[in-house]
């Protein structure tokens, strides 16, 4: 199935996005489940996420979301 994260950065975040950007990709790239992503951008400057995710359950997608590293530094507010 698949499964969209919204993600929406805490306000000034960006400099612990940037930081953790790099951990971020390569645990999508070594996941090999998400299917699409990006940011969501403000007058240029990236705000929040968006994730597609091919996984077989929720539970999966739940596990894919809280081994993110741009979970695990706070970056986001929210991610639904």
């Amino acid at each position: 199935m698949r499964v969209a994260l919204i993600c929406t950065d805490k306000p000034d975040s960006l400099p612990v996005r940037l930081e953790n950007r790099s951990a971020h990709l390569a645990h999508i790239e070594a996941s090999g489940v998400v299917e699409m992503a990006g940011p969501f951008l403000s007058d240029g400057q990236m705000t929040g996420s968006l994730v597609i995710l091919t996984v077989d359950t929720l539970a999966d997608a739940q596990a894919w979301a809280d081994a993110d590293p741009y979970v695990m530094a706070g970056v986001y507010a929210n991610v639904s």
